[in-house]
């Protein structure tokens, strides 16, 4: 079991994309990024649908999700770092009911106290008394070129008064190095694509929150990037039909191998894969659970993967787009996001602005 499918608190699809996926194949950030770390982790994930157990970080990572999920159900001016750590326990407690197999996992003693570590470093970040999301653990879907249905759950949506919106995703791991940070980004650019053919409105800012070191990376896509972004995911797409008919997926091996629980029945191990499922459809969906935190675990080997963004120590009450927080005021009356400068703002650092749009 995938700590991907530990929340069961998402919202539902509309009717309109329920339609669509009974007739369509489906495609989620999480599934597309495994194709291309590598083919054969995709097929152990959505066509074996091996099992993976469940870490203690991602454990931690889910309930830090919850809180800050049930934290804004509070009325505004309850939403204190007191009132999330008090949320930690029972959402502890509903996840354990709903997923009695999490009980399983090994948990360190400081268990909550390491999860309500991650929460104090979502306060350093935002004062959440100050705004209201216009949508959290939101399901979004669009088809892409009339063949492909693309999906996946957002952590929070705002929005300002001028109707820009900006993606926010929670990681509950520390700050990445350039391999970890360019998946998450392909994961804000497949929900980009998604709010640009549904709500006409390109996303102003994929922001990046990183609770163990309190600081956010910000990202500006724009249409002509996700123009070549939606071509890169059709033809990933077409290469993962054309691996299914030909039942060849293969290894790409590589340092995050050092993550991966099926070395046992890896080729590039010297393992064995499983026969390939007869019933497996030639066109297998891949759908999206609520977000699953990213996580860091020390590999079994090798070296993790070089900082190439070099992180920026400067703080002030702007991003790095010129805007200071108060851009995203709102007025009030509606779940927009109202914001203005906090006593220990985060640091803020951003990836080039032209990252290749195929990462």
């Amino acid at each position: 079991m995938t700590a991907e499918a530990l929340i069961a608190t998402a919202g539902t699809p509309t009717p309109e994309a329920a339609s669509e996926e009974s007739s369509y194949p489906t495609l989620s950030p999480s599934r597309a990024a495994d194709f291309k770390t590598c083919p054969l982790l995709y097929r152990f994930r959505t066509i074996d649908k091996l099992p993976e157990r469940a870490t203690a970080d991602q454990v931690r990572g889910t309930l830090v999700h919850a809180v800050l999920e049930r934290l804004f159900d509070l009325p505004a001016a309850e939403r204190t770092p007191q009132a999330a750590a008090a949320l930690l326990a029972p959402q502890w407690q509903r996840l354990l009911a709903e997923f009695p197999e999490l009980a399983e996992v090994p948990v360190e003693d400081d268990f909550l106290s390491s999860a309500g570590a991650l929460l104090d470093g979502y306060f350093r970040i935002e004062d959440p008394r100050r705004f209201e999301p216009a949508e959290r653990e939101s399901l979004v879907a669009t088809l892409v070129n009339d063949q492909l249905l693309i999906r996946g759950y957002i952590d929070r949506l705002d929005v300002s008064p001028a109707g820009d919106l900006r993606v926010v995703d929670y990681k509950t791991g520390g700050a990445p190095r350039e391999a970890f940070e360019a998946r998450a980004l392909f994961q804000l650019k497949f929900y980009a694509l998604v709010l640009w053919r549904t709500r006409g409105v390109v996303p102003r800012v994929l922001r990046l929150i990183y609770l163990k070191d309190a600081e956010v990376c910000d990202y500006a896509p724009d249409p002509e990037e996700l123009l070549r972004f939606e071509r890169t995911v059709l033809a990933l797409w077409r290469a993962i039909e054309q691996a299914t008919t030909t039942r060849d997926f293969r290894p790409r091996p590589s340092r995050l191998c050092g993550w991966c629980s099926h070395q046992q029945i890896c080729p590039a191990f010297g393992g064995t894969p499983p026969p390939f499922p007869e019933a497996a459809p030639e066109t297998p969906s891949a759908p999206e659970t609520p977000s699953a935190p990213e996580t860091r675990p020390a590999p079994a080997a090798g070296p993790a993967p070089g900082d190439d963004h070099g992180r920026s120590d400067a703080r002030g009450g702007t991003d790095d787009h010129g805007r200071s927080d108060d851009h995203w005021a709102g007025d009030g009356r509606t779940s927009s996001l109202r914001m203005s400068d906090f006593s220990t703002p985060a640091p803020i650092r951003a990836p080039d602005q032209r990252l290749p749009s195929a990462m």
